[in-house]
């Protein structure tokens, strides 16, 4: 930690990063910038929770659940569409109630929801992974206005962040277990992918990748779990900046703020031991970074 910094900010490759909220969340996941409020959402997968924070007051609110939510998304018809352990669900607004519209893989019982978010055209994709990250009995799924769900393609082993280019050509897609971040050829109109091919293939010694965002340049940002760093890679897959960061288990990333210019990072804590935790005390806290680059507004689901 830098002279003259709190115990709750660091500097980092010339950057200020501030752990905004020290959640201590088992597996922090999933941030979603809600333009419509203003605010935070992201999920602690393991620990049943939703969390949402407001920046501007420093309002904190966590929502208790009863299935595990490994990610959700806005609706335009109210509420939030998720992917849980027991398939998609519709959340209320106040999040007191939820109810599983569709389970694609009953039984699959090791598999659960992972990453998700919506396309530009507000359809919901989201896939599964293996909980015990082996067996590549994981897919990709594409959730339409009416609720239906359709498999797009399958063995994955741990379904990751995913997001699409600025002029929506072309969609990122991450297996955790295969260390490869996907990018395919994308039909915003249709809402199909082709052309399925290896855009970064990262190195065990840097970690797993794990969450996924875009900027408004076209620049793919992942988080990588174990490896205490977000990477950033050109429209080649090329490594275009790496900010460290303060914990290992760095999850994922979302662009947030009045301007897109904030970056939001989630972590976790699963699976470190007493020594680690004490080494890194801000495991499994939320995480705000300034950068010199805007984030693309994130779309509610359709349905």
């Amino acid at each position: 930690m830098a002279k003259g910094l709190s115990e709750n900010r660091f500097k980092r490759n010339g950057k200020v990063i501030d752990c905004v909220w020290p959640a201590e969340t088992i597996l922090g996941e999933a941030p979603y910038w809600c333009p419509e409020e203003s605010v935070l959402y992201w999920v602690d997968i393991d620990g049943k929770s939703i969390f949402r924070f407001d920046p501007e007051s420093g309002d904190r609110d966590i929502f208790p659940q009863e299935y595990e939510f490994g990610c959700i998304a806005k609706r335009a018809k109210g509420g939030f569409i998720g992917g849980t352990n027991k398939g998609i669900a519709l959340l209320a607004n106040d999040m007191t109630s939820v109810e599983i519209v569709s389970n694609p893989e009953p039984n699959l019982l090791e598999n659960r929801f992972n990453d998700g978010k919506c396309d530009r055209r507000g359809r919901f994709w989201a896939g599964t992974a293996d909980v015990n990250e082996i067996d590549p009995t994981g897919s990709l799924y594409c959730v339409e206005e009416s609720l239906i769900v359709d498999r797009h393609f399958s063995n994955i082993i741990v379904s990751n962040g995913l997001g699409w280019s600025p002029d929506n050509r072309t969609m990122y897609f991450t297996d955790s277990g295969l260390q490869i971040i996907h990018a395919f050829d994308y039909d915003i109109v249709t809402g199909t992918v082709a052309n399925r091919r290896n855009f970064v293939v990262v190195d065990p010694l840097d970690g797993i990748p794990d969450g996924l965002t875009v900027d408004a340049e076209g620049y793919v940002w992942s988080a990588h779990w174990g490896g205490s760093r977000i990477s950033r890679y050109d429209h080649n897959g090329h490594l275009d900046q790496v900010i460290e960061m303060p914990v290992p288990m760095v999850t994922s990333i979302a662009f947030g703020g009045k301007n897109l210019n904030k970056l939001f990072v989630t972590t976790a804590r699963l699976n470190m031991e007493e020594d680690q935790i004490k080494a890194a005390p801000l495991s499994g806290g939320l995480f705000v970074l300034d950068v010199d680059c805007e984030g693309l507004q994130e779309t509610s689901f359709c349905g």
